[in-house]
């Protein structure tokens, strides 16, 4: 054996060994650690009731978009933190049941570690109005409830209805993955013709939010703006809340409109079916913050409402609702507010959603023209209470009752509040759910106070770990078919050389 062939054999084998230790460290080394799972927990205390929700994330992926995920949602018995205003010292046990289910949905390991956020929204916001102390001293039976959870205690607090807004947008747009773009996925999206963010539409009990990015947002009204700058990127946004223009408080405003001119203590609504019947005691009525402007001296203390089912006559009533005289600026919505042109696609979400779901126009794959949804909507009102009594069994009478009034708000609020047209009505996505989240401000709010959305972009590996590994390989296979040819090529088998002269 020559001494090349020998220096080749040695070179070989080295080579061999290189190639196997260089995958085993590239397996080894670059193996991704188990998961270390992190937990939030917030409280979404609405007007009408209070929700729990918890959320779970992957600790090393905690700026990434889209890696929190809901696990677990509970609904507080009875009504909103606001509903215990005359008894304030029961608001927080009444939250004792759902934190115990939180407890169970949460390793005991780790509940010292998880935070726990509580966030009222239109309904505190009211009562404030009306009784500070009362709100006062519901945020403080709430937060000795919290304080004597086993959680990490972050604060229980009246957030604004523009934070409401906000942080609905951020969790809309975190979930959808609008916020961060990477490789293929970055390309794809520039491409797109619609706008990079979608719109948040917020429907709940005493307020409404419209939040979305608009490119000709003007400092005419700076109440009305917001600045963000998220995973490297800025973000000019518009956002308004409408105080007492919630779908209950709404139907509250238009009763007050009707007692206006009222003759006697019957009243014939139209936005209630026909067959409905309902009494409303009037010393309770005007003492609401939404409804005390249009305080009157009644001669009767009890008004009795039979419903009459007339869609446009509904539509009518509530159209009074929106002040659409006065606007002093380039262009508003309703009341003097100021509004920007409407831009891309918009997320309907909470009441838009419940209520449009009810009435069967959220199942199909793109959205429903607005002559369907007004035909649908008008249709339903039109049936007699005995038979939409019969076929809803299930659903409380309160709630079955008002599903007329609220699809007729709805489309009213959008029409002639947001001015949203036919041409445009496509660009509503009404969504309950985003992947396993609900869509709401509670993920958003949670995202902001634990600093999970960073300005920047974070730093990223140039490689995935499956990428890394690949490359590897192929190199090493590379580097063997190299060494192999050069020992062909110096050194031929027998085979090879019989046609060698």
């Amino acid at each position: 054996m020559s001494s090349t062939r020998k220096i080749l054999l040695i070179l070989g084998f080295l080579s061999t060994l290189a190639v196997i230790a260089l995958i085993a460290v590239a397996v080894t080394q670059n193996k991704p650690l188990p998961k270390n799972i992190k937990y939030g927990i917030v409280l979404d205390a609405g007007s009408s009731h209070t929700n729990l929700y918890v959320y779970e994330w992957p600790a090393e992926k905690e700026n990434d978009t889209g890696v929190v995920k809901q696990v677990e949602v509970c609904k507080v018995e009875g009504p909103g933190i606001s509903g215990y205003s005359h008894a304030t010292e029961k608001a927080g046990p009444s939250l004792a049941q759902c934190l115990q289910q939180a407890k169970e949905v949460i390793p005991s390991t780790q509940h010292k570690e998880t935070p726990v956020y509580l966030g009222a929204t239109a309904g505190m916001r009211l009562l404030r109005l009306e009784n500070e102390s009362a709100a006062d001293e519901v945020l403080s039976s709430v937060e000795t409830t919290l304080r004597l959870a086993p959680f990490n205690f972050q604060g229980a607090r009246i957030i604004t209805g523009e934070e409401e807004g906000a942080y609905g947008w951020i969790t809309i747009n975190y979930l959808l993955g609008s916020f961060k773009q990477s490789g293929w996925k970055k390309l794809l999206h520039s491409l797109k013709s619609t706008s990079e963010t979608s719109g948040a539409l917020d429907l709940g009990g005493a307020s409404t939010q419209i939040t979305f990015v608009s490119k000709e947002l003007s400092s005419e009204s700076p109440e009305n703006e917001l600045y963000f700058r998220l995973y490297g990127k800025d973000y000019q946004v518009y956002t308004h809340s409408f105080l007492c223009y919630g779908k209950d408080q709404a139907l509250q405003q238009k009763l007050a409109r009707d007692l206006q001119t009222v003759e006697s203590s019957s009243l014939l609504d139209p936005c209630f079916h026909q067959g409905y019947q309902r009494t409303i005691n009037i010393s309770d009525f005007f003492k609401n913050p939404c409804t005390s402007d249009k305080k009157k001296q009644l001669p009767f203390s009890q008004l009795y409402i039979e419903g009459e089912g007339d869609y446009q006559k509904c539509r009518e009533n509530i159209q009074k609702l929106f002040d659409k005289t006065n606007c002093p600026y380039s262009s508003c919505s309703f009341n003097g507010i100021y509004l920007p042109p409407l831009q891309g696609d918009f997320g309907a979400f909470s009441a838009f959603y419940f209520v449009m779901n009810f009435l069967n126009l959220t199942g199909e794959a793109s959205p429903v023209p607005l002559n369907k949804v007004t035909r649908t909507i008008e249709s339903f009102c039109a049936r007699p209470w005995q038979e939409v009594k019969t076929m809803y069994q299930n659903i409380k009478e309160k709630y079955l009752s008002e599903y007329c009034f609220s699809g007729a708000y709805i489309l009213s609020l959008l029409e002639n509040g947001y001015e949203f047209t036919e041409d445009n009505w496509q660009r509503i996505h009404f969504l309950g759910k985003i992947g396993s989240s609900d869509a709401g401000w509670t993920l958003g709010y949670m995202l902001n106070l634990t600093n999970m959305i960073p300005a920047e972009e974070p730093a990223l590996p140039p490689l995935s770990h499956g990428s890394y590994v690949g490359l590897m390989v192929l190199c090493s296979l590379v580097l063997v078919s190299v060494l192999l040819f050069a020992w062909l090529l110096f050194h031929k088998p027998k085979c090879l050389q019989k046609g060698v002269v």
